[in-house]
């Protein structure tokens, strides 16, 4: 299965890619991890972007598309994958498809997740992130064992300045006003499937795994 997951910030696109990449023995693909890992390793892709970062900008779309046409030639994404993260706007949607093109690959379904503007800044303005490993926990939801310290890596742990309230509600407008054409590309190519992720992270994975296997079985028809 090749499935591209998208939301607004705080529906769980992170948490529910990594597990459902899991359930399905598939590739998780998610840009935040991409640039991280180039960053790391120092490739040519990778210093490029760390100028920008250190210059306190954004990465670049077009910089952002190379790292993701790089990626999506590795071996293990023969197997399916699950991208997260990735596109965010119509301009996107449009990149991929050429990266998808040139690598003769197609997408199998788009699930897009559903959330309330009240849950995402419950589940947002409560989330803490790792500076060394950037794992997320929550407060509430999903505190870490150690009060400020990371369980994976024992880094410390951080709120981002995105985090806050009001800078949320503003993330959200923004947000609303770039998907909705975004949501219609899918549409049209009648790829989209809408879940309600308000409730329980489990929950919304099984109804996830379902779809997913809803539509394997109908495309082996």
């Amino acid at each position: 299965m090749r499935i591209i997951l998208l939301g607004p910030p705080g529906a769980g696109k992170g948490t529910q890619a990594k597990k459902l990449a899991e359930s399905l023995k598939i590739a998780h693909i998610s840009t935040g991890d991409i640039l991280r890992q180039n960053v790391k390793e120092g490739t040519t892709l990778g210093k490029e972007a760390k100028d920008f970062m250190e210059r306190g900008l954004l990465v670049p779309d077009e910089l952002m598309s190379k790292m993701l046409s790089d990626r999506f030639s590795q071996a293990d994404i023969k197997k399916g994958f699950i991208l997260d993260g990735y596109p965010r706007n119509f301009a996107q949607a449009l990149t991929l498809e050429e990266i998808f093109k040139q690598r003769n690959l197609d997408v199998d379904m788009v699930v897009y997740l559903d959330s309330s503007d009240a849950v995402i800044i419950q589940r947002l303005s409560g989330r803490l992130v790792c500076s060394t490993c950037g794992a997320n926990f929550h407060i509430t939801n999903m505190p870490p064992k150690k009060n400020g310290i990371c369980d994976k890596c024992s880094g410390s742990l951080f709120q981002r300045t995105d985090d806050k309230e009001e800078t949320i509600k503003k993330r959200l407008e923004v947000y609303k006003n770039e998907v909705s054409s975004l949501i219609k590309y899918y549409q049209d190519k009648n790829k989209l499937y809408r879940l309600v992720a308000d409730g329980d992270a489990g929950i919304v994975l099984n109804e996830i795994v379902a779809l997913t296997k809803k539509l394997h079985d109908s495309l082996k028809v």
